[in-house]
């Protein structure tokens, strides 16, 4: 991977079409954990949710028409610093709706929302719930091999 100087491009916005761009901003921007522009405001015609570094902003703006199909591309979001169902919680308490739970009785798993507006996105294991599950799948491989 190159230095960010070096870069060709980089991915500055990720775009929506929306009905309500300040509504749908407003959601994703709780979710996580960022900030909408300061002097965006409901009627403005686009509302953006702003970068943080590493991450690019999120641009929502105002079309005329619903969402019509599924999404041919999705937000895969893990948890950071708390765990999977904590945050499957809070997207349902922010209004997100569950398309699909596909979380196993074993731990792994994730589930399939859609956001306000219908977009989908998952939220799956945090990096310190995976390497647990990792660490427990060695243990138990190691006291096999020493029976």
């Amino acid at each position: 991977m190159s230095d960010s100087e070096h870069k060709a491009l980089e991915i500055h916005e990720i775009t929506f079409d929306a009905r309500d761009p300040h509504a749908l901003a407003a959601f994703w921007a709780a979710l996580l954990e960022r900030e909408i522009r300061p002097g965006d405001m409901p009627q403005d015609e686009s509302v953006l949710v702003v970068p943080i570094p590493g991450q690019p902003g999120l641009l929502f703006l105002r079309v005329p028409e619903g969402k019509t199909a599924k999404n041919r591309i999705h937000f895969d979001l893990w948890p950071t610093s708390t765990r999977r169902d904590e945050q499957i919680d809070r997207a349902i308490g922010l209004g997100a709706v569950v398309l699909d739970d596909l979380r196993r009785a074993d731990g792994t798993g994730w589930v399939v929302f859609a956001d306000p507006e219908g977009n989908e996105f998952c939220i799956g294991r945090s990096a310190a719930e995976r390497a647990a599950k990792q660490r427990a799948a060695k243990q138990r491989a190691a006291g096999r091999s020493e029976e």
